[in-house]
């Protein structure tokens, strides 16, 4: 049965057509529970592989979204997947309060729940005032992933933090390039 907290947080996102592809998604992962987890969910060999992607940003969906805060994370990053379920990521992109941040990270996603990678990325960031003001952290971020030939997506569930982070479900859309 659907979590009814999850159907709330899906009729809040607004109709642009790329907060209509978060509810596309958003309702695929709703639907992977009722998929029968013999045959659908599994741990993930680890094999080498080599593959760069190349991300223009982050589109965010704030949690708080009468706080302002900026959703449009424009940038640019690169992924490179090593193996089946791990990678590197690096890159520059316009954060939640219109500032510049850079990110560095590692991708371990050993769980695979039908075409969808499941993990989190490690990694440090810099540029929330609020946060250090505005040095480098550290950071986990639940994430997903999911990838067609030579498109792809990461779900990032970004946790609010005091008043100096602000939690978001952030898409990132890339692009294969090798």
């Amino acid at each position: 049965m659907t979590n009814p907290k999850i159907l709330t947080a899906c009729y809040l996102i607004n109709n642009s057509w790329l907060n209509c592809i978060s509810k596309c998604l958003l309702l695929g992962f709703m639907l992977i529970p009722g998929i029968s987890a013999a045959e659908q969910s599994a741990f993930i060999e680890s094999k080498a592989i080599s593959e760069l992607w190349l991300n223009p940003g982050f589109y965010s969906q704030h949690f708080q979204r009468d706080k302002g805060h900026n959703n449009r994370n424009f940038g640019v990053g690169g992924e490179y997947r090593y193996s089946t379920v791990s990678s590197v990521t690096l890159g520059i992109f316009d954060n939640s309060d219109r500032l510049t941040s850079h990110y560095a990270g590692w991708y371990w996603q050993p769980v695979r729940v039908g075409p969808i990678r499941l993990g989190a990325v490690v990694g440090v960031i810099d540029g929330y005032p609020k946060m250090l003001d505005g040095g480098w952290f550290a950071a986990v971020i639940p994430s997903a992933s999911l990838e067609f030939q030579n498109i792809g997506v990461n779900l990032l569930f970004i946790p609010s933090y005091k008043d100096r982070l602000y939690g978001a479900l952030s898409f990132q859309f890339k692009l294969k390039l090798h």
